[in-house]
């Protein structure tokens, strides 16, 4: 119960910092809404051999492998906050208090879930004039298979940046391990247009399995095995991911 309540007062406490930032909010939300409206017209055309007939079969294509680069990108430069609040001493001043070490990294870590999870309420939304057609039991279902992609990318980036300690370091390595990850779980680029060695690659990226889960929660497949393929994987891929990142911080800010 301790963890409990000292995630939650964490996880408050971040977001009202946050919310006394709407300006950065809504420029974060600029890139994604530019992908939205310029990317999914070459994904249509792209596809038309493969099923994708009209605008409404290309955004139920895109927006779930947006939902992932989103989540995936915006949890990876989570790690510049905590080593930003490790150089101010916010962390050093929690230590002196009774407050859990566990609950100071998930509370910081849910901060950015809630965060993450707006942008993309705010892109289905705009998404839905385009031609995007799900139902909201699917929807719901997505929201929470995209928290444990947001979770994952976040918990690996904390762990990273605790062991780097430094932005610079923190910045090389999630450009250099970022891409490759984006592109392997088809987030961008469906991996059906991939030839089949790079397929058989991204078996191995817990990302792509969200991704393949998401994409059939949007094309009306609640019941397609990859929904349920998915969402074990990734929840699989997040204890371990939290486990080592909990751990980290324990001994290094102990």
């Amino acid at each position: 119960m301790k963890v409990l309540r000292d995630t939650w007062l964490i996880f408050r406490h971040e977001t009202e910092v946050m919310a006394r930032n709407p300006g950065l909010i809504a420029l974060t939300l600029a890139q994604p809404i530019a992908y939205l409206v310029f990317f999914a017209p070459f994904l249509k055309a792209a596809m038309a051999t493969r099923g994708v007939d009209d605008y409404g079969d290309a955004y139920a294509v895109y927006v779930p492998g947006l939902f992932v680069a989103m989540g995936l990108f915006g949890g990876l430069y989570a790690g510049y906050g905590l080593l930003s609040s490790l150089r101010a001493g916010v962390i050093d001043r929690c230590r002196v208090t009774p407050v859990s070490r566990t609950g100071l990294v998930l509370g910081r870590a849910l901060m950015h879930v809630a965060l993450l999870e707006f942008q993309a309420t705010v892109i289905t939304l705009a998404a839905l004039p385009l031609g995007l057609r799900v139902s909201p039991l699917d929807l719901a279902v997505s929201y929470a298979l995209l928290s444990l992609v947001i979770l994952l990318s976040i918990s690996v980036s904390y762990g990273i940046a605790m062991l780097v300690r430094n932005e610079n370091s923190l910045g090389t390595l999630i450009n250099t391990v970022g891409q490759p990850v984006s592109l392997l779980a088809g987030a961008v680029i469906p991996l059906a247009l991939a030839p089949l060695w790079v397929q058989d690659v991204s078996r191995w990226n817990p990302f792509a399995w969200a991704t393949d889960g998401l994409r059939a929660l949007f094309t009306g497949g609640f019941t397609d095995p990859a929904v349920w393929q998915g969402a074990l994987v990734m929840v699989a891929a997040c204890a371990v991911s939290v486990g080592w990142s909990v751990r980290l911080f324990n001994r290094e800010v102990s």
